[in-house]
């Protein structure tokens, strides 16, 4: 039930990144239910490698490029979801901060 409750809070937080932040455009709810999946798939499997790997550069920025790695995978995102795009870097970095700050206060009320 803890699974759909933050699949539904994800999806949610992407709708309202899309209504607020331009270059960020989703066209539907399956399109957002699709985005929601995909990015909980990449966080779980692909953001660990990148961390690990760029510990590096995270560790000289203190943690900075965290920030990058989200991005980054947040625009990625955009590319296997035909309803989902985003234009650019900076629409990206703004989309992910709010999704990650909607997704971890929501997670914290659903725990």
């Amino acid at each position: 039930m803890k699974l759909i409750a933050r699949l539904l809070l994800t999806t949610l937080a992407l709708l309202l990144v899309a209504a607020y932040i331009p270059g960020v455009a989703i066209d539907g709810l399956y399109s957002a239910i699709m985005a929601a999946v995909v990015l909980g798939l990449l966080n779980l499997f692909v953001r660990p490698v990148l961390v690990i790997l760029t510990f590096p550069i995270t560790l000289l920025t203190l943690g900075l490029f965290i920030l990058i790695i989200n991005a980054s995978l947040f625009w990625f995102a955009a590319t296997f979801i035909d309803g989902f795009s985003v234009t650019g870097f900076l629409p990206a970095l703004v989309g992910s901060l709010i999704v990650t700050i909607v997704s971890t206060l929501g997670n914290k009320y659903l725990d």
